[in-house]
C-alpha cells in the first residue's frame, strides 16, 4: 500500500489535461489536494475494494489514486472526450471510461469521487453532480465552495444525506482563463462527505 506521500509523487507526476475549457470550470486538481482526499476516504473504509465513480473526471487524478489504494473497479465519467483520453493513458486503461454526460450515468456504486465545477460560471452547475452522486452511491466525497454549505445542507436532506464532515482547505486557481486577472487566485472550499442516512 502507498503511503500518503507516494500517492502525492504518483498523482502530481499524471499528465494534466491539454487545454481547459472554461464553460465547464475545468481546474486541474493538484496532487497534494486529491491524496488529502482521498486519505479520508481511506480511513473511513469507502475506498478498498469498492466500486467508485469519478464524476467528471478530467485527468482522472481521483480515480486514478482510488485504483493506486486498492479500489475493485472506477467509472472514469466526463462530457469533455479528450479527459477521458487522457484520463485513460493515465491509468494505463484500467477501469471503465465514459464519455458522456453526468445526467447520462446510472450504475450503483460504493463512493463517488468528484471535483464538480464550482458554479461561478453557471450558477449551482454542481447540483445534477451532486444528484447524481446520491442516486448512486451511499457517500460521497465532493469538493465545493465554502460558501455553498447551506445550499449543500439542503440538497442532502431533501435526498436522506447526512453531512458527515466538511474538511476546509484552500484550492489555488492559476491564470488559466483569459477573463483571470491575478496569477494566481486562492479559492477557500471545502472537502465534503456525504453519507446515505439509514432509515
Amino acid at each position: 500500500m502507498l503511503t500518503k506521500k507516494q500517492l502525492q509523487i504518483t498523482l502530481s507526476n499524471l499528465q494534466p489535461l491539454s487545454s481547459l475549457n472554461s464553460s465547464l470550470e475545468q481546474y486541474q486538481l493538484e496532487g497534494n489536494l486529491a491524496a488529502e482526499i482521498l486519505w479520508h476516504a481511506l480511513i473511513n473504509e469507502d475506498i478498498e475494494g469498492k466500486v467508485i465513480a469519478d464524476l467528471g473526471c478530467g485527468n482522472g487524478i481521483l480515480g486514478i489514486a482510488a485504483l493506486s489504494l486498492g479500489a475493485k473497479n472506477v467509472y472514469f465519467l466526463d462530457i469533455d472526450k479528450k479527459a477521458i483520453t487522457i484520463a485513460k493513458e493515465n491509468a494505463l486503461g484500467k477501469g471503465i471510461y465514459l464519455n458522456e454526460d453526468v445526467s447520462k450515468f446510472n450504475v450503483k456504486v460504493d463512493t463517488v469521487l468528484m471535483n464538480p465545477p464550482f458554479g461561478v460560471q453557471q450558477r449551482k452547475a454542481d447540483k445534477p453532480f451532486l444528484e447524481k452522486a446520491m442516486y448512486c452511491a451511499n457517500v460521497i466525497y465532493s469538493l465545493h465552495k465554502i460558501e455553498s454549505k447551506n445550499f449543500i445542507a439542503q440538497l442532502a436532506k431533501e435526498h436522506n444525506y447526512t453531512v458527515e464532515r466538511i474538511i476546509p482547505t484552500s484550492f489555488d486557481i492559476k491564470k488559466t482563463y483569459s477573463f483571470h486577472k491575478k496569477k494566481k487566485h486562492r479559492v477557500e472550499i471545502g472537502i465534503w462527505i456525504l453519507r446515505l442516512s439509514r432509515k
